[in-house]
């Protein structure tokens, strides 16, 4: 065992549950605390991080080199692409050494031109002067931790609203000022979520949460009236229901939204009549979930059921919603991810076979009839797997921009010509320190799952590396929950792992949306299972294909990854050798059995309510916790967050702590609890890397793979 000083041993509290004639004794019930001041709990908090400080310090200096290595890559002083919104190019400015961003503009020198693929913004001494609106760095040094959720510029330009969380427990205070003068403009709104839009130039609409974190609540609020007077727009008081909000692309209309897993349904707001209220604009079907956006007199719908499990896109009359005309029908093999409007044109990105595709309809004249679609030009892709993201266009022109990237491009900005198909790059990420992407190859690997069915695997390794002989060290990541794509992504600090010989392997499991609705439906609830023993079929065809061998292959996952992780981890513990498992959440059934902790009610639609018997069973044979038993484990690394309201720190915590009790190996058992951070770990860009850093040296600890100067023995 490496290191002098002996792994943390929790006390023991007996805390016995009954359901159903069934008995669960958690002795370490204990840890849940949700001041998260008591004395005890913190105190073995920092035992185990102490712990983990002193069996990784032999490994100090090789870490140190992995983070300067990793941020030696990052062109520190960087501006993101400039996006034109009406008179002005807004971006966002990294600095040399700050860990934040700043937000700016510049005018537009001619700005009465058509927005075109091939406008950049000027930058010299002739050039209109940078402005900055809000540098992010200046806020954080009064605080631990700093967050921008939302920036919001109003639509005369004249103000910004943004909203700002400095504990990481994702409550926000929202602040308004002066764009040019950089002055407040009334209080702050106090106690709100990050979910914000402007209603015109002189009021904004926003959503609350209640006491378990949902947001609940949409509020109206005038400029320069206290918060106390603000009008609720609407409460949604069934807690399986949590509110959305986001405005129309043309700026005329903002949408509440009601959703559950299943069911989703809309209110608009006409911002030139926000005294009118809310009105209905889809009704509330259980197992329906719509979407909306505007275009002159009509609303685009896009529409999910049983039946058109995929989407189809309808439109409608603003003035009769009830009369629906279908522009795209419900495909088997496309599902339909996202639809962006233009004055002229309808962007849609889609996803067949688990690849994604953005495909471009041109509209008829605002105020025409509105029957059917013209056939759609799709984009093209270069990479056999790629990452494909919306982002912010601008409605009254006919540029669409998207961000590219894949395993081995950096992310990527372009600006798409609706009318003529050209495509042209405004902004690749830069990376330092003799990138190549030529030297990395990325391929698609299909394995049969245990019912037969094909599940896709993203993988990436250096060429001039990998032996592909089953020596490589390899890292298979995996997440399959709440319909979420894991899309084969670039991050820079892989890239340590890659030029070590490491091959990287995302494996996209049921439960997630690679593959469509059913993909998630298959993974879910009763058939959760099915996530586990795909992402172990994906462990076992790399070793059969020799990308590497149980001694080699090292696995992570995070959040409800994390509860992937510890379920594989009890199921195959001798399939891996090192398990990494971030903010996991690990303690599912107990968790689901409390209303009052975040998130368990809405979550019941995606695991079952255990209230219920055969729920209750079938999520205690996989929960994490429940299921540790006196076996040998490989390595494993937890990391949580104390102020993490998604995943409460109490549950990795339990689950180290029992783990440490019943494992009958000496492996490495590491707990990480960052004390001032929540799920998405701590706030600045370089320290994040820090944890990468930290991670990449567990494992290369582990493998033997240190250079001697700084490897402390296992």
């Amino acid at each position: 065992m490496a290191g002098t000083r002996s792994p943390p041993v929790a006390k023991k509290v007996e805390h016995a549950m009954h359901m159903f004639s069934d008995v669960r004794v958690d002795n370490y019930y204990w840890l849940r605390d949700d001041s998260r001041c008591d004395p005890d709990m913190l105190s073995y908090l920092r035992a185990e991080n102490e712990y983990a400080d002193s069996v990784m310090s032999g490994t100090k200096p090789f870490e140190n080199q992995l983070f300067a290595e990793i941020r030696g890559r990052i062109k520190e002083d960087d501006i993101s692409a400039p996006l034109r919104k009406g008179p002005y190019y807004y971006y966002k400015k990294n600095l040399l050494g700050k860990e934040y961003v700043q937000h700016c503009r510049r005018l537009i020198a001619d700005n009465k031109a058509e927005p075109s693929v091939h406008d950049t913004m000027p930058t010299g001494p002739d050039a209109p002067p940078e402005h900055i609106i809000l540098d992010e760095n200046i806020k954080a040094q009064e605080h631990g931790y700093y967050r921008i959720g939302t920036f919001k510029v109003s639509p005369d330009h004249k103000l910004v609203a943004y909203a700002e969380d400095i504990k990481g427990d994702e409550i926000y205070a929202v602040h308004v000022i002066d764009s040019e003068s950089l002055k407040p403009v009334g209080q702050p709104l106090k106690g709100v979520t990050c979910y914000l839009q402007w209603a015109g130039n002189d009021a904004l609409v926003y959503v609350t949460m209640d006491e378990i974190l949902r947001p609940d609540k949409a509020w109206l609020h005038k400029l320069g009236t206290e918060q106390s007077s603000d009008v609720c727009l609407y409460h949604e008081k069934d807690d399986m229901f949590s509110l959305d909000l986001h405005a129309s692309e043309s700026h005329k209309y903002i949408f509440v939204a009601s959703e559950s897993k299943t069911t989703r349904f809309v209110f608009s707001l006409d911002v030139s009549k926000p005294q009118d209220g809310l009105r209905v604009l889809t009704p509330r079907v259980d197992g329906i979930d719509s979407s909306v956006s505007h275009r002159g007199n009509h609303f685009f719908i896009q529409r999910r059921s049983s039946e058109f499990y995929n989407s189809e896109v309808v439109a409608c009359l603003v003035d009769d919603p009830s009369k629906t005309t279908v522009l795209i029908p419900h495909r088997e093999s496309v599902k339909i991810q996202e639809i962006q409007l233009f004055r002229d044109h309808l962007a849609v990105f889609e996803r067949e076979q688990g690849l994604q595709k953005i495909t471009v309809h041109r509209l008829p004249s605002e105020g025409q009839t509105l029957n059917s679609l013209q056939a759609g030009r799709s984009v093209s892709f270069v990479d056999p797997v790629y990452k494909v993201d919306t982002t912010e266009s601008e409605f009254s022109s006919s540029v669409l921009r998207f961000c590219y990237s894949s395993l081995k491009t950096p992310p990527s900005v372009y600006d798409y010509d609706m009318d003529s198909g050209t495509s042209v790059i405004k902004k690749i990420d830069t990376v330092l320190g003799g990138f190549d992407a030529s030297n990395y190859v990325t391929e698609r690997k299909w394995v049969s799952a245990a019912d037969g069915t094909q599940i896709p695997m993203s993988i990436v390794y250096n060429k001039n590396l990998a032996k592909l002989d089953g020596s490589d060290p390899c890292m298979l990541y995996g997440y399959g929950s709440y319909e979420i794509s894991v899309d084969p992504y670039f991050k820079t600090s892989r890239l340590s792992l890659l030029d070590r010989g490491f091959i990287y392997v995302i494996a996209h499991v049921r439960g997630g949306g690679e593959m469509g609705r059913q993909w998630y439906e298959n993974g879910k609830l009763l058939k959760k299972k099915n996530t586990f023993t795909d992402f172990i079929a994906c462990a076992e065809s790399l070793i059969e294909i020799k990308y590497c061998s149980k001694e080699k292959l090292c696995v992570e996952g995070r959040s409800a990854g994390g509860l992937l992780m510890g379920a594989v981890l009890n199921m195959r513990p001798d399939l891996f050798k090192v398990v990494v498992a971030g903010v996991p959440f690990v303690d599912a059934l107990t968790t689901m059995l409390d209303p009052t902790i975040p998130l368990t009610t809405s979550e019941w639609e995606e695991w079952g309510d255990p209230r219920k018997e055969e729920y209750y069973f079938y999520m205690k044979s996989y929960s994490p916790v429940d299921n540790v038993t006196a076996q040998n484990y490989p390595n494993i690394l937890v990391t949580a967050g104390l102020n993490d309201p998604r995943v409460m720190y109490s549950e990795p915590a339990k689950f180290v702590a029992k783990l440490r009790e019943m494992k009958t190996d000496n492996n490495l058992l590491l707990f990480k609890c960052e004390l001032g951070a929540g799920h998405f770990s701590k706030s600045g860009r370089f320290e994040k890397l820090q944890e990468d850093a930290f991670k990449f040296a567990f494992m290369m600890k582990v493998l033997d793979m240190i250079p001697e100067y700084s490897q402390e023995r296992l």
